[in-house]
């Protein structure tokens, strides 16, 4: 049986927000007596922040990531006959969005150190057709967002970059939400930036666009009850604005502590000889890349990763896969017939990634404590549950 002090989950939000409640609470008595729970100042502050931070010269907020992007595939008028290249190794939302409107989504396969899309695919899938490519920052490291943009711009094709898991993340010295038409961020908790409920927001450094992005995020809606287009209703609301507006004072800070235990994983691991036998293999970084680290991911041999999986379970380690399943084998988008064979990293990194717990506030002992089981799994030989 395993002592509940062994225990390690894999997120441990009440933890990271316990030292910020009070000025939560301060920040939300503060939008209660105000009355201004849509439209407060709160939220224009935090879209100016949040623009600041990313290097961008706007910034709209909205309801979630999610709208994020469907709000920048709108605003480009996207839609049936439209294709609109995307990696399948991703969250549901990065294609779901160009269905939504008729388009088609282009699946390109990933590299197979950072899980991010491969440049040279996308250079092979663009055709007269291809109106944007939405490259994903996937687990708080940018994709080679320079290559990508370099590609686009002779096609004039839009880059949407889906940054939900980035925010403070860079490439070369350029903020993730700085290199496209569009960057797209996610407060959800889970987020380096995480809020008390969905929200989300938008980048640009096209003012006009920007501009547009508000519209289509307001019912279409100027002036008041004239309807210039069939927007959607997406607002991030003030509350939601007061509580990231407390955390994003700290996100440096957490961010910093996110850098300090993915390094002090990968020494732990060197320190193992789990890499000698090449039974894991730990996340690649890119030089270029400043990682922010939402997800420390590492490969298991896909005969052995649920196994692993079980067997921290069952000893008190929370892990997640992200994700067992890509985008493109998903039920509900069996009617685009995607040939497997053109995404063999793609199926690779579905069977073999899985993700270890990492948050700003965990411990030393909690990193002891999951290496230390990563460990006796495979020193041990069996499926069987740690003392």
């Amino acid at each position: 049986m395993t002592h509940p002090a062994d225990k390690v989950p894999l997120l441990n939000i009440n933890q990271d927000n316990k030292p910020l409640r009070d000025d939560f609470v301060e920040a939300l008595s503060s939008v209660v007596d105000s009355g201004r729970f849509l439209f407060g100042p709160d939220v224009k502050e935090l879209e100016k922040e949040v623009a600041e931070l990313s290097g961008a010269s706007h910034a709209v907020g909205c309801a979630s990531g999610s709208d994020a992007l469907l709000l920048s595939l709108m605003a480009l008028d996207i839609g049936p006959g439209d294709e609109v290249i995307v990696p399948s190794f991703t969250f549901f939302a990065s294609v779901s969005c160009v269905v939504r409107l008729g388009a088609t989504p282009v699946f390109v396969d990933i590299c197979p150190d950072t899980f991010n899309i491969d440049p040279e695919g996308i250079r092979q899938a663009i055709t007269a057709n291809t109106k944007a490519i939405i490259p994903v920052h996937l687990f708080g490291q940018c994709a080679r967002i320079d290559e990508i943009c370099q590609l686009a711009e002779p096609h004039n094709i839009p880059v949407i970059e889906d940054a939900a898991q980035a925010i403070g993340a860079g490439y070369k010295g350029r903020p993730a939400g700085s290199w496209g038409l569009t960057g797209c961020f996610s407060f959800y908790p889970t987020k380096n930036l995480g809020g008390m409920g969905d929200g989300g927001m938008i980048t640009s450094n096209d003012a006009d666009f920007a501009d547009r992005l508000q519209l289509f995020a307001g019912h279409g809606m100027r002036p008041r009850y004239y309807h210039q287009v069939v927007g959607i209703n997406s607002r991030l609301d003030t509350f939601q604005a007061a509580v990231l507006r407390v955390k994003l004072r700290h996100l440096e800070e957490a961010t910093r502590c996110r850098k300090a235990i993915a390094s002090r994983y990968t020494e732990l691991f060197e320190q193992s000889g789990l890499l000698d036998g090449q039974q894991i293999t730990l996340p690649a970084i890119d030089p270029n890349a400043d990682h922010v680290w939402n997800q420390y991911g590492i490969r298991v041999s896909s005969e052995r990763r649920d196994d692993l999986r079980a067997f921290l379970g069952e000893s008190g380690v929370g892990s997640e896969i992200y994700y067992p399943i890509p985008v493109h084998q998903q039920e509900c988008f069996a009617a685009l017939k995607v040939d497997d064979s053109q995404l063999p990293e793609t199926i690779r990194a579905s069977k073999e990634i899985l993700n270890l717990p990492i948050f700003p506030s965990m411990s030393e002992a909690e990193q002891d404590r999951v290496v230390a089981v990563v460990t006796q799994f495979y020193q041990s030989g069996q499926k069987q549950v740690a003392a």
